[in-house]
């Protein structure tokens, strides 16, 4: 999968996933550094020796910032910092809304630091009467059924789904013909969208089942 900007502005070439994740990562790498306020200045071979990843790509991915290193120096944080907010759009705080106030989603309300990414979750909404019209971490509850006019009304794109699985569908077509854009799903179940509208799916139990193999295989080679 990769990155496109729509076809009718500029032609972008397309920036590959992994390439995609990756950014945050040396995001949160630089911005440790920054604070630390130990250098100024840090290289590829530094940034790649630190998350163990190949110098090469890391050139190869903060190509996309359009940041240039400089000789015998390197990379200005600083400067590798915001280009990766520019390109990413973290310094444009997008608005969303969360639809499904339950354990997961009440977390997720309570999380500020989306922010830092250039996300706000401005309201949540569910069907259980006695959360609505109460606050999650200073978030306001609505009931579902005003979701579709305050979608359409306040022009919102991206929508956080948290429901339980067995309606994540019906609430997902509800985003979608309130005009929702982007949908970030975190049930376990992979909702269908038509074209023009993207999922980007959150498998907690998938990443529970790697990062339990991965323990299993640590602890094998260690007897």
């Amino acid at each position: 999968m990769a990155y496109e900007e729509n076809k009718n502005e500029l032609s972008i070439k397309p920036i590959p996933e992994p390439a995609l994740r990756r950014l945050p990562v040396y995001y949160q790498y630089l911005k440790t550094l920054k604070n630390q306020g130990d250098t100024e200045f840090i290289s590829a071979t530094q940034i790649g020796n630190d998350l163990n990843i190949l110098p090469i790509q890391v050139r190869k991915d903060l190509e996309i910032t359009e940041i240039i290193g400089r000789p015998k120096l390197g990379y200005k944080i600083s400067e590798l910092i915001k280009g990766i907010e520019d390109f990413l759009g973290w310094n444009n705080i997008t608005d969303a809304f969360l639809v499904g106030a339950g354990n997961l989603g009440s977390a997720i309300l309570g999380y500020n630091g989306f922010r830092e990414y250039g996300l706000n979750i401005i309201a949540a909404f569910d069907n259980d009467e006695k959360k609505v019209g109460t606050e999650i971490t200073g978030k306001m509850i609505f009931h579902i059924d005003k979701l579709p006019d305050m979608v359409k009304r306040m022009g919102i794109k991206i929508g956080i789904l948290t429901v339980p699985a067995p309606y994540a569908q019906s609430v997902a077509d509800i985003m979608v013909n309130a005009g929702i854009r982007a949908i970030w799903n975190f049930t376990h179940v992979k909702i269908n969208v038509p074209s023009g509208v993207i999922v980007q799916h959150e498998n907690l139990a998938s990443s529970l089942v790697v990062l339990s193999k991965r323990l299993k295989i640590l602890l094998q080679n260690e007897d």
